[in-house]
């Protein structure tokens, strides 16, 4: 078993994860005297609001991706590990690799980030996968692209139509992304290139067992979301509740646990409805005795820290943080990348104070809004300003999402190439990343 030194000549602060909170906990350190270890268990950090498009065969992964050490090359107080962390001891304030290291730290900042959650039905991840990483993203394209493939050569009409038959559940920002733009592959870009199916005939539906879509934004722009996405061809099934997914599709109940349960045969179905954190987070707080929330989150101090151990801090989609804004009540953190990048700056001030033997500071959110694209020309925006909410849809709030997501892209190059490939798909409909790989002989 291999260490790194437990005695460092500079504080260490070792951060887990490379999404949104850590990287801007390590970039927050950029030319501070302390000694960095990022601990991540891919090579790459993960522009995940554009995951979709990449499983939509609309980008390809390196334009949403970046090596890690790239991120960091001019940075010389960080030195990234590939690995993934399988145990942490408080009492020797340590964290251990599944590859036999070990690593000693001053402070600590987890950020592992989320993964999918399907309310204690795990059996259903085979047959509906989630997107939360780039090879979410690579199976979901090809079970898309061969869905198209295997209608082309099935000859019984029922199966066939099951074949085109895309379930998306959830009605978050992702599931009505991906019902969206699959919606518009159907209709638009694979037009012209079968010759036993017409793939605008394929019916895509987006299951959602609450009352409308996009809980988080208000129920006026949840209303033109839903509209938005019937205009492109998407049915939404609203108070649907999926009660089973099998490899020949799914069973939904609607209106209610007393409702009847109808059967859905589709050839893919798509999870978009649950977030869970990162078991990371149970080991964690096991380790350290703090509580966790129904969704794994663990429960942190209004600083980010943890109780008794004020030098682990938890960001991102793994806290179950409040915000603390002076004069008001506190709130519960959003589970959305704006907020990631805050807490993993402020933990990283936090921890800056620690060392100086400074005061720490509650943690407060800032919101930015919400933003969701359903296809071309669709999109809804609720932007707090001084005046009030600004709430808009339809072709500017399109256009004010596109905007957002190209600036907040990580490197120049990956913002170029976005805006090209968009623009090619905007004028042409094409999709150029729809390579795929050998389709599997069960799948024939």
């Amino acid at each position: 078993m291999s260490s790194l030194s437990s005695a460092p000549a500079l504080p260490r602060v070792v951060i887990i994860g490379c999404g949104f909170g850590g990287l801007e906990a390590a970039r927050t350190l950029r030319g501070e005297p302390v000694d960095i270890v990022v601990i991540e268990k891919t090579n790459h950090h993960l522009f995940q609001p554009l995951l979709y498009q990449v499983a939509t065969a609309g980008l390809a992964a390196p334009s949403i991706a970046a090596p890690t050490r790239w991120l960091f090359r001019g940075q010389p107080n960080v030195t990234t590990m590939l690995g993934e962390v399988c145990g942490i001891d408080p009492a020797a304030r340590c964290v251990r690799l599944d590859n036999d290291h070990v690593v000693h730290y001053d402070h600590l900042i987890v950020a592992a980030g989320a993964t999918h959650s399907y309310f204690g039905h795990d059996d259903w991840a085979a047959q509906a996968p989630g997107l939360k990483t780039l090879a979410d993203a690579f199976e979901i394209r090809r079970r898309v692209l061969t869905a198209f493939e295997r209608a082309e050569l099935e000859e019984d009409p029922q199966r066939r139509r099951a074949l085109l038959t895309f379930v998306v559940i959830g009605g978050g920002p992702t599931g009505v992304e991906m019902a969206g733009t699959l919606a518009e592959i159907a209709r638009h870009t694979l037009a012209g290139e079968f010759r036993r199916i017409v793939p605008s005939t394929a019916e895509v539906l987006l299951i959602e067992g609450s009352n409308r879509v996009l809980q988080a934004m208000p129920e006026d722009l949840s209303e033109r979301a839903r509209q938005q996405l019937e205009r492109l061809g998407v049915r939404v099934r609203l108070d649907a509740l999926v009660t089973r997914i099998d490899a020949q599709g799914l069973d939904v109940r609607e209106g209610g646990a007393s409702g009847a349960a109808t059967r859905i045969d589709s050839g893919c179905v798509i999870w978009a409805a649950g977030v869970a954190a990162s078991p990371l987070g149970r080991l964690l707080a096991q380790a350290t005795h703090v509580e966790c929330d129904r969704a794994g989150r663990v429960r942190v101090q209004p600083d980010l820290s943890l109780p008794d151990h004020p030098e682990i801090s938890v960001v991102g989609d793994l806290a179950a943080a409040l915000s603390h804004v002076p004069g008001q009540e506190p709130r519960p953190v959003p589970g959305v990348s704006p907020a990631a990048k805050q807490m993993g700056r402020h933990a990283a001030r936090n921890v800056l104070a620690r060392i100086a033997g400074g005061a720490t500071h509650p943690f407060r959110y800032k919101d930015w809004g919400n933003l969701a694209t359903i296809g071309r020309n669709a999109a809804v925006a609720d932007v707090p300003t001084p005046f009030g909410p600004l709430r808009f849809s339809g072709y500017p709030a399109w256009l004010f999402w596109l905007f957002v997501h190209v600036y907040f892209l990580i490197g120049f190059r990956n913002r170029l190439i976005v805006l090209m490939d968009w623009a090619s798909a905007y004028w042409t409909f094409r999709r150029h990343a729809r390579v795929v790989p050998e389709v599997r002989e069960s799948e024939r």
